[in-house]
């Protein structure tokens, strides 16, 4: 079955924009480094829960929003791989501090897929 890693993380609305192109670049560099897919969402429909949501998860800000990303792998060893080139990529290089988005309250991890259910459009 198919690997995947999914991140989730607060940016600023105002930022959107310029996080939207940094994602497409890396989108890019990881399918062409053997990623099966990639995949940057912005929240829509999400509300803060009781006790747990995207929102809180991120202590997302009045001014920001929160991104759902996953990337889809043939298998765990294969992301191990295909992450090791994307992390050495010079493209990808640049000061943190330029980032449009918290990195200190992302959070992200690997998961093994335990059911896929494909379908038509």
């Amino acid at each position: 079955m198919k690997y995947v890693d999914g991140f989730v993380l607060p940016v600023p609305k105002d930022k959107v924009e310029d996080y939207r192109k940094i994602a497409r670049k890396a989108g890019k560099i990881w399918v062409e480094y053997g990623a099966l897919e990639y995949y940057e969402c912005v929240a829509d429909d999400v509300k803060p829960g009781q006790l747990t949501s995207f929102p809180q998860s991120v202590l997302l800000k009045d001014d920001e929003t929160v991104i759902f990303a996953w990337i889809v792998y043939k298998s765990r060893a294969q992301r191990d791989r295909i992450n090791a080139k994307v992390m050495a990529d010079p493209r990808l290089k640049g000061d943190p501090a330029d980032m449009p988005f918290d990195a200190k309250r992302m959070f992200w991890g690997g998961f093994k897929t335990i059911v896929e259910v494909l379908g038509g459009e």
